[in-house]
């Protein structure tokens, strides 16, 4: 059996589970009696190489993984960390500066590599793509996003995880809300993917969830149906409510915020609710006495320890990829179908990205589609998810949800 020379690599942001990939690429690659090299911060490692920075055998990975105790006490404890052993890099395109892709370029020859295992989201993956045809690399590309949004996968690793720190978090602010009578309004992230807050919200009892895919902007019709549902809740002795809203959602004027979850409080608060006022429609008048807080959820979606799940898939990933080594199927990405581990051409996948990265106005490659069976769930429950209130003259407290908006990233 033929030794062979494996790099591995964490592109993007990180997630819950790369270690556990990281882990499982390293037992799998042993038995075969191969060498596996961890690249430090994603192709940065190569230019460290290039430049005589580290020599490979710096990089060299073991059951002992990197320099850091993977075994403490005979207890293998890498595949319940968060983060990434290796470092990553989420900025920079190497195209941008001729003599950085030189420089990774040379790396990657320097250490004399049989294949590469690159784990990231549609992004960086693109951009490894590139240097890997214009390098002639051996690619293995392994999807991981707390977005959910790489093409032709069901599940990418960390998604599940933060979903339930989503879940957890909408758990925990129930009872505050209830406590205080506020409404309490949670951005989660997903860049355009509304994934994670239609699951998330879906699971936590969220009472509206607004997603780019169905909510590309808050339109006065939005607007006006997010108040209607705040005082829907009243008819059943509701005083508090949950709404979800995705950092992709834009604002009225379809722009980008820095923090939507604040311009959708500020909008119904302060100056929605007081318009509707003004215009006697006394139950809106109750919106201005509303307490309303808001929660960023940030950098905890990535960073809680990965769940069963993403432990389980994240392992099989790693197994994959170096079965696909073995049987020398390149430039492939492992994904999960139907209940089970597959591959996709990485080429189709990575046209998907590159044409919706171009396309302005459904910039994501993987949407929640309208006719997604949770997206019907989440109706059937009475969840409002931005759709268009059936009169903006009159106020209906038994509206229900119909006319939804057709959006392109969705026909």
């Amino acid at each position: 059996m033929n030794s062979k020379r494996i790099g591995i690599l964490t592109s993007g942001g990180d997630c819950p589970g790369l270690n556990a990939v990281i882990r499982a690429v390293v037992k799998a690659a042993e038995k075969e009696k191969w060498s596996v090299y961890g690249l430090p911060y994603g192709t940065d490692g190569f230019r460290d190489i290039a430049d005589k920075k580290r020599s490979p055998e710096e990089l060299l990975l073991t059951r002992k993984c990197y320099q850091l105790p993977g075994e403490i006490r005979g207890v293998d404890v890498l595949q319940f960390f968060s983060g990434s052993i290796l470092g990553s890099i989420s900025k920079g395109d190497p195209d941008k500066d001729p003599e950085v892709k030189a420089a990774i370029l040379r790396g990657y020859e320097m250490l004399n590599l049989d294949a590469l295992i690159a784990i990231g989201g549609d992004g960086s993956l693109k951009i490894i793509y590139d240097l890997a045809e214009e390098g002639h690399w051996n690619l293995i590309a392994i999807p991981k996003t707390i977005d959910n949004d790489v093409p032709l996968t069901e599940f990418c690793v960390g998604f599940t995880t933060a979903v339930e720190v989503v879940t957890q978090a909408l758990y925990d602010l129930t009872f505050t809300a209830a406590s205080h009578n506020r409404i309490i309004i949670v951005e989660v992230m997903g860049r355009d993917a509304g994934h994670l807050a239609l699951q998330g919200g879906i699971a936590g009892g969220a009472d509206i969830i607004l997603i780019p895919e169905l909510t590309p902007y808050l339109s006065l019709d939005v607007l006006h149906g997010c108040c209607e549902k705040l005082l829907n809740l009243q008819q059943y002795d509701r005083y508090f409510g949950l709404v979800v809203i995705a950092e992709g959602v834009k604002n009225q004027h379809n722009k980008k915020e820095d923090r939507i979850g604040d311009y959708l409080k500020r909008e119904i608060q302060e100056e929605y609710g007081q318009i509707l006022c003004q215009k006697k429609h006394q139950d809106f008048c109750l919106l201005k006495d509303m307490d309303m807080r808001v929660t960023v959820l940030g950098h905890l979606q990535r960073s809680h320890p990965p769940v069963a799940w993403d432990r389980l898939l994240a392992t099989a990933f790693g197994v994959q990829a170096i079965k696909l080594i073995e049987k020398g199927q390149y430039n492939k990405l492992v994904v999960w179908k139907k209940g089970k581990v597959d591959i996709e051409p990485l080429y189709d996948v990575i046209q998907t990205i590159k044409k919706s990265h171009e396309d302005k106005e459904c910039p994501c490659p993987s949407p929640v589609r309208e006719d997604d069976c949770l997206v019907k769930t989440a109706r059937s429950l009475g969840i409002y998810l931005g759709d268009r209130p059936e009169s903006m003259g009159r106020v209906k407290l038994d509206s229900s949800c119909s006319s939804p908006f057709s959006h392109s990233c969705v026909n």
